[in-house]
């Protein structure tokens, strides 16, 4: 019983290495805001190229269409705004619009990690707190951490903060919700996970919770099959020195990040 146990909790550990040790998401998609000087092309009508700098209400003039407001948008996000433009307006049938960023002044914000949409941010007077940007971001990814970081650089001295969100959201600290500057970095890590095995409905790795217990973990998988039983509770919990530790537990007990708990096979 007990090796077979340890054969689980090996692959657990494999599968925690794939599970925390991906690298945060690579993909970008940086926003245009004010000061920001583009170019935009229009396919076979090079009357429509325009340069100018995103005004402060983070529009730009283009012939035909007139103001176009950018505020906010990714380069994709900008093409497909232009070119409906174009064709709602008859001008174009099919217009293949390209825009490339000629320089960068809006004061910005870069978000990464666990969040729907990482990139660059820009800050403007309508919200440039921590929760209004996680929002320009799409907020948390399912597997983001309420526990985030902010980094910040000033006079040359980089300082890092770490807010818990449930606690703005609650309400219970308002005065975490801070409003950011340009430059600052916000990082959402991936949340902490514990794994439960063994004769529960759904075994597999779980997102911890704050203080959560091993009947809450149990009654995450589903509950305990009937064949299972809620007596001898194995948990296999990695030290601080990297020994594995077999832990006879009970429902009561507070469940760990990493911890892999086994329901065993009832004898009876």
């Amino acid at each position: 019983m007990f090796n077979r146990a340890r054969a689980v909790f090996s692959a657990c550990l494999c599968f925690a290495s794939l599970f925390l040790a991906g690298p945060l998401r690579a993909e970008s998609q940086d926003t245009l805001g004010p000061g920001d000087s583009v170019r935009v092309t229009v396919f076979q009508n090079p009357n429509l190229t325009t340069e100018a700098r995103i005004s402060p209400r983070g529009s730009i003039w283009m012939p035909l269409i007139g103001d176009v407001d950018l505020k906010g948008l990714t380069q994709g996000e900008a093409v497909a705004r232009i070119a409906g433009k174009l064709k709602d307006g008859q001008f174009l049938n099919d217009p293949q619009v390209s825009i490339s960023v000629l320089t960068v002044r809006s004061p910005q914000v870069s978000v990464l990690g666990q969040v729907q949409r990482p990139g660059r941010y820009p800050l403007d007077d309508t919200g440039n707190r921590l929760t209004d940007i996680l929002a320009q971001a799409g907020g948390l990814a399912p597997e983001g951490d309420n526990l985030i970081s902010v980094i910040s650089t000033e006079n040359g001295k980089t300082t890092k903060r770490e807010i818990d969100l449930t606690r703005i959201y609650r309400e219970v600290d308002s005065a975490a919700n801070i409003e950011l500057k340009g430059g600052d970095t916000v990082v959402v890590e991936r949340s902490p996970v514990f794994y439960i095995y063994g004769q529960v409905q759904r075994a597999g790795a779980y997102r911890l919770a704050e203080n959560l217990s091993v009947m809450q973990a149990i009654s995450l998988a589903g509950g305990v099959t009937p064949r299972g039983t809620e007596r001898g509770i194995k948990i296999h919990r990695r030290g601080a020195e990297g020994n594995v530790q077999d832990i006879a537990s009970q429902v009561s007990d507070v469940v760990r990040a990493n911890d892999v708990i086994y329901i065993q096979e009832s004898m009876f």
